[in-house]
């Protein structure tokens, strides 16, 4: 049992770190028979990946063919983003609860580090830069309230968290708008109005929901 579980976690790694590394192209058909040699393991666990991996929208299984990697469409950024409201309006709703305590203070310097970091990449011009700025700034949020089951739920969505965020903050001016939107959200919280935070939070997941997502 425990080796059978292992071998799963090994496959499950394998191609989530193909997928995160770049190492699929879209479009492209791959066999878990395949998988399973370059492991060196049987089918079976390099399957049961699959259907993980599957649901939490790295790639798609074609049946009878093997499995791609998966393209993020219209219905990726609805449900991501309501999952992402549920999750972070939550948390937001609970750090400006506590912003008076001195855990929440050191949880807000780190915030604020994050929002220097976004401005700098903004004055720079540098997508990059500003992205891993941002993914920081909404991990951190979420990590400040240390419940297991949320941090693993929010983990699931990360792939599909940095794909949508890269694409929505190559266009024109949605920099700009994301960083007043973070600093809207930073400073209900360090305020301590949950109303507002929470407010704050779901205009920021609304916000880009016009922007065009190529589902060819």
């Amino acid at each position: 049992m425990d080796q059978k579980k292992a071998l799963h976690v090994l496959a499950y790694e394998h191609i989530k770190n193909m997928v995160l590394e770049g190492k699929m192209e879209y479009g492209e058909i791959y066999s878990e028979t395949k998988i399973a040699k370059e492991i060196g393991i049987s089918r079976t666990p390099v399957r049961d990946a699959i259907q993980y991996l599957s649901q939490e929208k790295y790639i798609d299984i074609l049946p009878n063919k093997g499995f791609c990697l998966h393209k993020m469409g219209i219905q990726d950024f609805v449900d991501t983003n309501q999952i992402r409201t549920a999750i972070e309006g939550y948390c937001g709703r609970k750090i400006a609860q506590k912003a008076h305590l001195e855990e929440t203070k050191e949880t807000f310097d780190l915030l604020e580090s994050f929002l220097k970091q976004q401005k700098e990449a903004l004055e720079q011009e540098s997508v990059t830069a500003f992205f891993e700025a941002d993914m920081q700034f909404h991990i951190q949020l979420v990590s400040h309230i240390a419940n297991r089951e949320l941090n693993n739920l929010f983990g699931t969505y990360m792939y599909r968290m940095r794909n949508l965020a890269l694409h929505s903050l190559h266009v024109p001016g949605r920099m700009e708008k994301t960083y007043q939107e973070h600093l809207e959200i930073f400073e209900n919280m360090k305020q301590g109005n949950m109303i507002q935070t929470y407010e704050s939070i779901v205009y920021h997941m609304e916000s880009p929901r016009n922007i065009s997502i190529d589902e060819d």
